[in-house]
């Protein structure tokens, strides 16, 4: 078979299952099954593929179609230009995420440039000292991975309650960083060992999905796990218990970022306001929808 027939019988069966990106889809799956892109592919449309690769080729259709992501197909997703290993145990980075990845490096090159002369109890903390951040719920490791890659001075914290989600975390970051740049810990949000006390900016993509409307969302999302997607019956359970516990754990000026269900975003304003946190922000994801919220500490 013809690369180019491959490609569009694979684009006809995923358009008959109704997948909205029928012919991206199926290009990527072929690329990666040949170990090239997708680019190369599209321009050697006329060579011929073994009837070992299309079979395989079948069976990855057939996982697109039953609503399995390619990201977990492949094993690989995209994020701030860094290639991230995924599998079930965790969600799929999202061009939606990367907004509060931007934010917090906004944060951090704000107060650096602002405090850092008089380093007191800034967010910047003692003179000397590396700033500390803290990634809750970190899934893949793509927040705190990303934000050390590229603000390496930073000394990054990542937590999960998953052992599974943290050893995928802890691959990628050997993978893309290298040994030992990120402590990785195994806990409940706050409820782990041996970190710092305090913390200069505290992030996370938390569950943050209403129970009751996770069953309208996508095949592929609801192919996610669970426990990164249910927020409790208001999607805001997880969101509440990180509100209230996070100022004992940030320095004076230190800041709170979260990315959240674009509807919630007014009860999560309230609840900061409520909680002690001060010029609270909200910041627009790509569909131009408020995605991410925070404030800062000072009490």
């Amino acid at each position: 078979m013809l690369i180019r027939e491959a490609l569009a019988q694979g684009s006809a069966d995923l358009k008959f299952a109704d997948i909205k990106t029928p012919s991206l889809d199926a290009s990527v799956l072929l690329a990666f099954l040949l170990k090239t892109n997708r680019t190369s592919l599209l321009t050697a449309g006329t060579e011929t593929i073994s009837e070992k690769i299309c079979k395989k080729y079948c069976k990855l259709i057939e996982r697109r179609s039953n609503g399995e992501c390619v990201a977990y197909i492949t094993g690989k997703k995209e994020f701030m230009g860094l290639e991230f290993t995924v599998n079930k145990y965790v969600l799929v980075p999202r061009p939606d995420t990367e907004t509060l990845v931007e934010a917090a490096q906004q944060i951090i090159d704000s107060y650096i440039s602002k405090y850092k002369p008089q380093s007191t109890q800034s967010i910047t903390e003692k003179e000397g000292e590396k700033i500390k951040v803290l990634d809750l719920c970190t899934g893949s490791g793509a927040i705190a991975i990303s934000l050390k890659h590229e603000l390496p001075e930073l000394e990054v914290y990542a937590t999960d309650i998953c052992p599974k989600a943290l050893k995928i975390a802890k691959q990628n970051s050997q993978k893309l960083l290298g040994k030992n740049k990120i402590q990785f810990l195994h806990g409940d949000l706050f409820s782990v060992n041996s970190s710092p006390k305090k913390f200069s900016l505290i992030v996370s993509n938390p569950p943050y999905i209403p129970s009751a409307e996770i069953k309208t969302l996508s095949a592929e999302v609801q192919n996610e796990p669970l426990l990164a997607l249910d927020g409790g019956e208001s999607g805001l359970e997880i969101i509440e218990r990180i509100i209230n516990n996070a100022p004992d754990y940030l320095v004076k000026g230190g800041f709170l970022l979260l990315e959240a269900h674009p509807p919630l975003m007014e009860n999560i304003k309230q609840s900061l306001a409520k909680r002690g946190f001060k010029d609270i922000q909200l910041y627009k994801d790509l569909s131009d929808s408020f995605r991410v919220i925070g404030g800062k500490y000072e009490e």
